[in-house]
């Protein structure tokens, strides 16, 4: 399940960088692809400090 999740972490993350790169040709749903992106990642970092202090 955590190989899945680093996945599409990774797509989204492909997403928002090729959004910052060439903004024309950004799709009409960059904008919430950008906050799900956030919002995830940020779960992730702080799912990975708490098993860290387990």
């Amino acid at each position: 399940m955590r190989k899945v999740f680093i996945i599409v972490l990774i797509v989204l993350n492909a997403m928002v960088l090729a959004g910052q790169v060439w903004p024309e040709g950004a799709p009409p749903f960059a904008h919430t692809v950008n906050i799900i992106f956030l919002v995830l990642s940020m779960l992730y970092f702080i799912t990975a400090l708490r098993r860290g202090r387990s």
